[in-house]
């Protein structure tokens, strides 16, 4: 499993602001707000099975495995079946599987179905976790399932000031 960096020559790029139109379980947050500390963003919908069943379930652990040394924030960013993922319904479906770690609900801008910070980070579809070091940049960007050992080495390696391991590019160089 490699997590995949934004840029083809593999340098960490700043992370894109987050345009969010509520929050639960948190006041709003932003990549300021958070400055300083290391930052998994696990962006999801409701009615993905792997969302539900993996990544929602492994960022759970992580936060409360690295407690406040670590950032885990939500981004419940819908692109399909806007109709039945309202805020409502995200209410209920978090307290329903006791997520209480922030999440911010993805901004949607006029008659575009993807939201903008799904549309900014270039995300593919969900699950997406991204991983954002002490100083707001960009360190890695995975679609689908991450091994919990591999997530919880590069979040520790961040945590260290390092970069995480086995790293690729899009176009697949690795370093």
């Amino acid at each position: 499993m490699n997590l995949l960096l934004p840029t083809s020559n593999g340098l960490a790029t700043p992370a894109m602001p987050w345009e969010t139109s509520e929050w639960f379980n948190s006041e709003p947050l932003n990549l300021a707000r958070l400055h300083g500390r290391v930052v998994v963003l696990e962006a999801f919908q409701m009615l993905c099975p792997s969302c539900v069943t993996h990544a929602l379930p492994q960022a759970t652990r992580l936060a409360r495995t690295f407690g406040d040394d670590l950032a885990v924030i939500g981004l419940h960013t819908v692109f399909e079946h806007h109709a039945a993922m309202t805020p409502v319904s995200l209410k209920a479906f978090l307290h329903e599987y006791r997520i209480t770690f922030p999440v911010g609900v993805d901004a949607l801008r006029g008659a575009h179905p993807a939201p903008v910070t799904f549309s900014r980070y270039r995300m593919q579809g969900t699950p997406t976790t991204v991983l954002i070091d002490r100083d707001g940049m960009l360190r890695a960007q995975k679609l689908g399932p991450v091994d919990d050992m591999t997530l919880a080495s590069a979040v520790t390696r961040l945590l260290d000031g390092a970069v995480p391991p086995a790293v690729c590019a899009i176009d697949g160089t690795c370093t």
